[in-house]
């Protein structure tokens, strides 16, 4: 499983019966049909309406370990059985309304949001202050946590380095920060 998840992530194609001999080591296509057929059982693969294989959403599962790591003190290691997560699911709890935003710029930083990072945002035209959006004010995108005082709404940024934004015409809700993705390379 761990060379067919590998050779899809480097060309996101599944391979076909003779890369699948060559890559899995077997030396008949009937024994590549065999081994596809008990991933489909498993539910790691499904065949398209066309007849090709194809992986499932349980091809992109990734375990979760059982014991969460401290950031502070080591704890001992533990063998309990670990849960199965698509991050996909995880993150994205409604496909149809989400957007990915890659971030620009340091004003987010003290609430852990640096440049680089995607922010998942649920759409939605309505938020309640406290928390993070992305705000459309004065005809222009950032993304801030919501505030709101006497004054009315406004955009409060996360390093002091920044001022608050209080709108001269309109502030309009694009959507609610559901989720950060953040690659350490």
């Amino acid at each position: 499983m761990a060379r067919l998840q590998a050779y899809y992530a480097e060309y996101r194609t599944f391979p076909s019966y003779a890369r699948l001999m060559d890559l899995l080591g077997f030396a008949s296509k009937s024994a590549i049909k065999k081994v596809l057929e008990r991933l489909e059982a498993a539910g790691m693969l499904e065949r398209t309406p066309d007849g090709d294989w194809a992986p499932s959403d349980h091809f992109f599962e990734r375990t979760i370990a059982s014991q969460p790591v401290p950031a502070g003190a080591p704890v001992a290691v533990s063998d309990e059985a670990c849960e199965q997560v698509m991050l996909d699911r995880f993150l994205i709890e409604k496909p149809a309304q989400t957007v990915i935003i890659r971030v620009k710029g340091e004003s987010m930083i003290n609430a852990g949001i640096h440049s680089g990072d995607l922010a998942i945002v649920e759409r939605r035209t309505h938020a309640q202050p406290g928390e993070l959006v992305v705000g459309i004010v004065d005809d222009e995108f950032t993304l801030k946590t919501l505030g709101r005082d006497k004054a009315g709404f406004h955009l409060i940024p996360a390093n002091p380095d920044f001022s608050i934004i209080r709108p001269q015409g309109k502030l309009e809700i694009f959507g609610v920060v559901v989720g950060l993705v953040r690659k350490y390379t």
